[in-house]
């Protein structure tokens, strides 16, 4: 098991290293067919930033594990607002902007419904991923739409602040060099998540909702919480949100177009249920009227409490029972 808990360390840290070159391989590719800055921020540096989750769903699916496709979307998104908004917030207070509020925070609860809803007959089969990448489709073309119409309203996501200047040459050897590295390593951490549920007799998808999970989440963590620290910390709501709109419609829906996920009820009611509760509750506070918007250290510790709380339950219903 040892060599399990390796692999998954090792995947882990190559998978994050790997999607980073991917990202700017990819945009200089862009940038040089002619793409706007914009389109670039809104499609592929935002999938980017979801392309190691999207990969290792891909891959657990390739491993007839779907069940690990489903505990990574669901724990990632979790980790996200319990762990990453949770301290974040704690830091600095996170401001909410107009375009988060009539947008992005609408679109996740949308999303968040629509993919329930689809989860509820605790199958997800191949038409219902089909029909969740139309939704991303969709949704992206919407935002596109409002994003140009309401440029004052929208803060820019630090990806398209950060969009990479390479040369062609250098963008193709970054992008071939990424996508190979990005493939080899989920196909380890999926590898060893699964012999280290085996060997703990635990099943996958608590693998994912926790190991898989916070090591995906751990970049966005560092990257908010550095942000946080130089007082440039207007963005972390923004990205979180788009991060767990891709987490349900691109992530959980790669695993299901390959391979059907059978979801217990257990799961359904404990996890989604959770992640459907965990995003209420971010709803609640970023909507409470007030004369500044913003996520407060209160609300940020209420957020982090929960998910260790969260932890503690799925510990105490794998492990001790």
């Amino acid at each position: 098991m040892l060599l399990a808990f390796i692999a998954i360390i090792a995947g882990l840290v190559l998978l994050v290293w790997s999607s980073d070159k991917f990202v700017d391989g990819a945009v200089g590719l862009a940038e040089g067919l002619g793409m706007s800055k914009a389109m670039i921020g809104l499609t592929i540096v935002a999938l980017g930033t979801s392309a190691p989750e999207i990969v290792v769903s891909i891959m657990a699916a390739l491993a007839e594990s779907p069940e690990l496709a489903f505990g990574n979307a669901v724990g990632s998104n979790i980790a996200n607002i319990g762990l990453v908004l949770g301290v974040t917030a704690l830091i600095a207070a996170l401001p909410v902007s107009p375009g988060l509020l009539k947008q992005d925070l609408p679109a996740l609860l949308a999303v968040t419904a629509a993919a329930g809803f689809l989860c509820s007959d605790h199958t997800l089969s191949q038409q219902d991923g089909w029909a969740m990448m139309v939704m991303l489709l969709l949704l992206m073309y919407l935002m596109f739409r409002y994003k140009k119409e309401h440029k004052d309203e929208i803060i820019s996501p630090e990806s398209e602040e950060d969009i990479p200047d390479l040369g062609m040459k250098e963008s193709v050897f970054w992008f071939i060099l990424g996508t190979t590295i990005l493939i080899g390593s989920s196909r380890l951490l999926v590898w060893g998540a699964i012999e280290v549920a085996t060997a703990l007799q635990i099943s996958e998808v608590v693998i994912g909702l926790t190991i898989v999970a916070i090591g995906t989440s751990l970049p966005e963590l560092a990257a908010s919480v550095a942000s946080a620290l130089r007082r440039h910390h207007d963005i972390a709501l923004g990205n979180i949100i788009g991060s767990n709109i891709l987490n349900l419609l691109a992530v959980l829906s790669a695993g299901a177009v390959i391979y059907p996920i059978e979801i217990s009820q257990q799961n359904f009611l404990r996890d989604y249920g959770a992640m459907t509760g965990i995003t209420l509750l971010l709803a609640v506070f970023i909507f409470w009227p007030r004369k500044n918007r913003q996520l407060s250290k209160p609300e940020g510790a209420v957020l982090l409490i929960g998910y260790l709380g969260y932890l503690g339950f799925l510990y105490q219903q794998t492990v001790t029972a």
